[in-house]
C-alpha cells in the first residue's frame, strides 16, 4: 500500500541522505545538511508498506511562493507512477493551497511537472541567482 505523509518524524533521514549524496543536484550533501534542510522545509515522504521509497520538500511562505526541491523516488520503484502520486499529494496539500507561485528546477523531469501545470518561466530575464561554492 502506498502512502504519502508530511510527518517529519516518519522520515528516514539516513535513507534520504544516502540517495541525495550521489545525485547531481545534491552531491556530497552531509546528513547534518540534510537534517537542516528538512527542519527548514515542508516535507513529504512516500512509503510502500511503511518503507520509505521517495521524498520531496517545499520551501514556502504558505501564501505567495513555494519552491520544490529534492524530489526523488528510488531507482527500483521508478516507472510505477509513484512520483506522480507524490507530486499530486504535494500540490493538493491543504496547508499549501493558498500558494500562488510555485517554482522548481529540473534537468530531466519536465514531463512529470508539466502534468501538474508547471511550465518554463514566462519571463526568465527577470530571474536572478547567486551561487556560492
Amino acid at each position: 500500500m502506498i502512502t504519502v505523509s508530511t510527518d517529519k518524524n516518519k522520515l528516514d533521514v539516513p535513507f534520504i541522505q544516502n540517495f541525495l549524496k550521489d545525485v547531481y543536484w545534491a552531491a556530497g550533501r552531509t546528513i547534518e545538511e540534510v537534517q537542516t534542510t528538512i527542519n527548514s522545509s515542508f516535507c513529504f515522504g512516500i512509503y510502500l508498506d511503511d518503507k520509505q521509497i521517495g521524498f520531496c520538500r517545499v520551501i514556502t511562505d504558505y501564501v505567495i511562493f513555494a519552491y520544490v526541491m529534492d524530489v526523488f523516488i528510488t531507482e527500483e520503484y521508478r516507472g510505477k507512477g509513484y512520483s506522480s502520486i507524490l507530486i499530486e499529494k504535494m500540490m493538493n496539500e491543504p496547508k499549501l493551497k493558498e500558494v500562488k507561485i510555485w517554482r522548481l528546477a529540473t534537468s530531466d523531469a519536465h514531463f512529470l511537472y508539466e502534468k501538474f501545470g508547471f511550465n518554463a518561466l514566462a519571463t526568465p530575464e527577470k530571474m536572478m541567482e547567486k551561487i556560492i561554492k
